[in-house]
């Protein structure tokens, strides 16, 4: 075997992980891991530990579903404690972080009432001292700025928790990944590597272009003992063949979610990309077989763990030419960088755009447009839609935006003009602040104001005041987490009588008495547009 050509199979699952809990954006950045391995995964394997029976019935229960609840049937409680162990020894430099990052909170919350805050600088935690800027608004608020550039050059950034497994799948169904942690079963194959480890792209190759096991397993530098369990990874079938499209217009292809390629003859762009894995399924879905050789651009609209999915942007690295995301730099806890973040797992090609900035591409441009609403009210910078012209088409990519303000869709219609296709997600309940934040406060948010502060996008009437404004011919609603293989990401399951299907509903309705195509979408779609 160590001669004969191979390919990866295209059933092989890979989540990356940090600490074996699944890796997403909050777990990346340095202080906002901190926050989490603090004030989540403690407290959810604490609470594992001294009340098994209670998680194991709530996993049960659909009203729980993306609770803090881990889905091992109550059961490998030492595992659970030895994890637990081993996070407090081997990380003891994130609890130092939380803690200090607490503390000087609390320091500006007593100490800055309006004077310099040039003295309060000596009071900074020491391990914090350097790395952060105190600041004011123009209302006499403090607040801190990380240097976040500086954090990951320090010891708060260890890529060497960092590691993914490896396993074959045959069905959508997965554990909820911020509540359960990933214990390694006896067919996984567990490799430590950092997730800009060179060998993570070779594997991914593999997808498409065949090498020789002796190849793969230098390239991930794994020992003897585990050439039993990768070798059934590998096949010498290739997958399925990928059909470009070179017409003169441009087509698109629903991936599920919020993940849609567009492809002319000359480019191609792939927006938030979510990807099933291939295998037997009632639901329709395009997968890594459907992709091209080359991504020329990967847009991420905003940084929640279903729209910026590090399990796929890994698998796609090696193909990837130009990854487009939003501009920040502010240094609030609350909002890291994502550019920072990719660079430092791998990707030197990030290119950050801002509102109302242009990239130019050999079939059109890529503007980005404001994003309102979807984060609970937050001063979050990351996130951003994106406007595509490509071949005389224009789409609109307005993934969770809400429209809180009508005014702003007025405006950019009387800036660029009419949209041709509208792609907006109409998730209108949306889950509280503190589902996705809640490990970031120093300080508990009462209940009634964290209920109010939702990460719900556009309802009904806000849909079609968007619609309206920007006269489209073309609509259709993605982004509701529905495709099953979703669940372990999005925990939604929804039905005829749930908020988001009615809206939705009522949207398609009166889009088609106005003449304008519409459609929820949903599992796979293809659409041309000559």
């Amino acid at each position: 075997m160590s001669d004969e050509k191979l390919f990866l199979r295209p059933n092989v699952v890979m989540e990356p992980l940090i600490d074996q809990w699944y890796a997403w954006a909050h777990l990346i950045a340095p202080a906002t891991a901190a926050m989490n391995i603090s004030e989540r995964h403690m407290k959810i394997m604490q609470s594992y530990i001294k009340t098994p029976d209670v998680h194991a019935a709530a996993v049960k229960n659909p009203a729980m579903l993306g609770g803090p609840f881990i889905d091992y049937q109550g059961k490998r409680i030492e595992e659970i404690k030895d994890l637990m162990e081993r996070t407090r020894t081997e990380r003891a430099q994130m609890f130092a972080l939380y803690q200090a990052i607490k503390e000087l909170d609390e320091l500006l919350r007593n100490e800055a009432v309006g004077f310099s805050l040039e003295s309060l600088y000596k009071k900074i935690p020491e391990i914090l001292r350097g790395y952060v800027e105190l600041v004011y608004d123009l209302n006499n608020q403090p607040s801190f700025r990380l240097l976040e550039a500086l954090l990951y050059k320090s010891d708060f950034y260890d890529s060497s928790a960092q590691s993914m497994m490896l396993s074959l799948i045959n069905h959508d169904d997965r554990s909820f990944v911020l509540s359960t942690p990933r214990l390694q079963d006896k067919d996984d194959i567990h490799l430590r590597l950092p997730f800009d480890h060179e060998g993570i792209d070779e594997l991914f190759r593999m997808r498409t272009n065949s090498q020789t096991f002796s190849f793969i397993k230098q390239a991930l530098e794994f020992d003897d003992s585990l050439d039993s369990l990768f070798k059934p990874l590998l096949t010498p079938d290739p997958s399925a063949q990928y059909s470009g499209y070179d017409g003169s217009g441009l087509r698109w292809r629903y991936f599920g979610h919020a993940c849609v390629l567009l492809e002319t003859a000359t480019t191609s762009i792939l927006v938030d990309p979510v990807l099933s894995y291939s295998y037997d399924t009632d639901v329709p879905r395009y997968t890594y077989s459907d992709l091209p050789a080359v991504i020329d651009y990967v847009l991420i609209t905003h940084n929640h763990q279903d729209h910026m999915m590090f399990e796929t942007l890994l698998q796609l690295r090696h193909k990837i030419s130009n990854i487009v995301v939003p501009r920040n730099g502010n240094g609030s806890l609350q909002d890291p960088s994502l550019r920072l973040m990719l660079e430092n797992i791998g990707f030197m090609n990030v290119r950050e755009l801002d509102e109302m900035e242009e990239i130019q591409t050999k079939a059109g441009s890529i503007t980005g447009l404001p994003f309102l609403g979807e984060h609970a009210d937050l001063s979050i910078r990351t996130k951003i839609a994106y406007r595509v012209c490509v071949n005389g088409h224009t789409l609109l990519f307005a993934a969770d935006s809400c429209n809180i303000d009508p005014y702003l869709y007025r405006h950019i219609s009387r800036i660029l003009g009419n949209t041709e296709v509208l792609f907006l997600g109409m998730e209108c309940d949306g889950a509280p602040l503190s589902w996705v934040y809640g490990p970031l406060l120093t300080r508990p948010l009462e209940r009634k104001k964290d209920q109010s502060r939702r990460l719900s996008g556009s309802n009904f009437e806000r849909a079609i005041e968007i619609i309206n404004a920007l006269k489209c011919k073309e609509v259709y609603v993605y982004a509701m987490g529905q495709e099953p293989w979703l669940n372990y990401v999005m925990s939604k399951k929804y039905t005829d009588e749930s908020n988001p299907i009615i809206a939705s509903n009522k949207l398609i309705e009166e889009c088609r008495k106005q003449g304008i195509l519409s459609e929820r979408l949903f599992g796979a779609k293809e659409v041309i547009l000559s």
